[in-house]
C-alpha cells in the first residue's frame, strides 16, 4: 500500500514539476539566469527571448515545452513558454535532461557544466569560454554566483 502511494507521489511530482536533472539545483538555475542576463522584461530580440535568451532551437531541442494548455506548434508557443521565468526554466530543465554531461571533465556534471552547455550549445561544451569577450563575460557572471 505505502509503495503505491509513493510511486503516486513521485509520479505527481515528476508530471508538476519536471524531469529531474542532478545537480541542477534552484541556486543553479539562478546562476544560469544571472550569467544569461535574467532581464525578466526581456521580450525576444535577435532571436532570442526572455531571462534565459533562449533560442527557438534550444526550446526545439528541449521538446518544446509550453505553457499550460498550450499547443507547441501554435506560432507565438516558444515566444511565450521563453518569456515565463516558470516555463523557461522547464525548457532549461529538459535541455540539460537531455544534454547534460561532464564537460570539464572533471569527473562530476554541475552547474558548471550547465553553464558551458548553456553557452555553446549541447553538443560542443567542452569548447573553452576563454577565447572570446563574451565567453569571458559569462565566466565572470558565473564566478559571482553563490551556491
Amino acid at each position: 500500500m505505502y509503495l503505491k502511494y509513493f510511486i503516486c507521489v513521485l509520479f505527481t511530482i515528476y508530471t508538476v514539476f519536471g524531469v529531474h536533472v542532478s545537480n541542477l539545483s534552484g541556486s543553479c538555475i539562478r546562476c544560469l539566469c544571472h550569467v544569461a542576463g535574467c532581464d525578466m522584461s526581456h521580450g525576444c530580440s535577435g532571436g532570442y527571448c526572455g531571462p534565459f535568451y533562449i533560442s527557438k532551437l534550444y526550446w526545439i531541442d528541449a521538446g518544446k515545452p509550453t505553457l499550460a494548455n498550450d499547443d507547441p506548434e501554435r506560432d507565438e508557443a516558444f515566444e511565450d513558454c521563453a518569456r515565463d521565468y516558470f516555463c523557461s526554466i522547464r525548457v532549461i530543465e529538459s535541455y540539460m535532461a537531455k544534454y547534460g554531461k561532464d564537460c570539464n571533465n572533471d569527473g562530476v556534471t554541475n552547474c558548471f557544466d550547465f553553464m558551458m552547455i548553456n553557452y555553446h550549445g549541447g553538443r560542443a561544451c567542452s569548447d573553452p569560454l576563454f577565447l572570446s569577450p563574451q565567453g569571458l563575460r559569462w565566466l565572470a557572471k558565473f564566478e559571482e554566483c553563490r551556491f
